[in-house]
């Protein structure tokens, strides 16, 4: 058996400056995510869980420290080759869905595959799917803006899956979202890490979103650690 990590952090540090003050969220911090386990990254505010969620998607880079997907060394890759490495292997889902505005579900969602280049027809055919596979096959056609608060938001999973990626990241995804939206989004991620095998990580205030994870950490003194 393959005891490889998915994404490896290896002695990361990460600080701001803020006026006169330096503000330190990691210190020579270690952490392993392999593929499969779903993760929930929980916490007060203002402790650093989204900054750690982009150092896993590679959004962000470590003062010092290497962080690995596999044995290949990200911190190491030029912006060209990390921008092709997000969008092939990462699938990202925030609180606010930036999708584009004025373009349809269809061609948020083909978004990704444009972006690689993909055949045209077969990004449309992949992400025809993956709209049907979150329950919105009969709103493909719909303008973003004239979709509701959580058919947006399905329209993000969706984009974010379409180039079956390695691993999804979520930022706080039923944030904006009532409680019945909610849980059925938290319904969709768990189908989809059952399904499909897909290693999912979360940053959440969401007590029944964090339940639904394998394992929860948090950021402590520098450090990650288990709660």
């Amino acid at each position: 058996m393959d005891n490889t990590p998915l994404i490896s952090l290896q002695s990361v540090s990460k600080c701001f400056y803020y006026k006169t003050s330096k503000i330190n969220i990691l210190n020579n911090a270690s952490f392993d995510i392999y593929k499969g386990e779903t993760i929930g990254i929980v916490g007060a505010s203002g402790i650093g869980k989204s900054t750690l969620l982009h150092l896993i998607g590679s959004l962000d880079t470590p003062d010092s420290g290497k962080i690995f997907f596999q044995t290949k060394d990200l911190v190491s890759y030029s912006d060209e080759k990390i921008a092709g490495f997000r969008n092939s292997k990462i699938g990202f889902v925030f609180q606010f869905h930036y999708l584009l505005q004025g373009f349809s579900a269809l061609e948020n969602v083909m978004m990704p595959g444009l972006i690689a280049h993909q055949n045209k027809k077969t990004i449309e055919k992949s992400a025809l799917n993956m709209l049907d596979r979150v329950g919105l096959s009969l709103r493909t056609s719909h303008r973003i803006e004239d979709l509701s608060g959580g058919e947006q938001q399905r329209v993000a999973l969706a984009r974010a899956l379409v180039m079956e990626p390695d691993i999804l990241l979520a930022d706080e995804p039923t944030g904006n979202l009532d409680q019945e939206n909610s849980k059925s989004v938290h319904a969709l991620i768990d189908e989809l890490n059952k399904e499909l095998g897909m290693t999912i990580v979360v940053v959440t205030h969401n007590n029944d979103l964090a339940r639904m994870m394998e394992r929860n950490v948090t950021i402590m003194d520098g450090e990650i650690i288990p709660v």
